[in-house]
């Protein structure tokens, strides 16, 4: 088994995942311009991995969370999981890539704005593309809720999940890390 992720380090992505989990069962807030738009804290546990594990261990548990939200919970069967998985894969992606090439609190800054970013342009795009083919909604009522539904609602959502992920990684990383 690779050092990197051994028994306990496994148990570690899975508490995330746990609590990534709960945090969707529990908080899920409607976006009042687009009310199957939801808010979720669900997303600070998976960009806590990928900032202390790397974007493969966040990636796993994306996929995890993503797959019991949409057939577990009944949101939105495949639509549902890969609208997730775009979303929240680009911004751990993006964000943890970075912020492991120099850990500081700088760089986490710099890292969950680019994750808020490449997260907001995927999901236009994902929206424009995927939206059409599993909703039947035309491509163009889709591009005309870009600007005024679809951008606020990733950068509020982001933003949001990203502050939050600023203020507890610090306080629970040295746990994460421990052996």
């Amino acid at each position: 088994m690779n050092k990197r992720y051994n028994s306990k380090t496994i148990a570690k992505i899975g508490l995330m995942t746990a609590i990534s989990c709960v945090l969707l069962l529990l908080i899920r807030i409607p976006f009042p311009p687009a009310p199957f738009l939801k808010y979720d804290p669900a997303d600070v546990p998976i960009f806590v991995t990928a900032f202390a594990f790397g974007p493969i261990p966040g990636i796993v548990v994306t996929g995890i969370v993503s797959l019991i939200q949409a057939f577990g919970l009944g949101e939105d069967g495949l639509y549902g999981f890969l609208m997730h998985m775009v979303a929240t894969g680009s911004f751990a992606i993006v964000a943890s890539v970075i912020y492991s090439r120099h850990k500081t609190k700088k760089v986490a800054i710099i890292a969950l704005i680019a994750g808020i970013i490449s997260m907001t342009v995927v999901m236009c795009f994902a929206n424009m593309f995927i939206t059409p083919l599993f909703i039947g909604v035309p491509r163009k009522a889709v591009m005309a809720m870009i600007l005024p539904v679809i951008m606020p609602f990733n950068l509020l959502k982001g933003g949001i999940n990203g502050l939050l992920t600023m203020l507890i990684y610090k306080r629970i990383s040295a746990f994460l890390h421990k052996n």
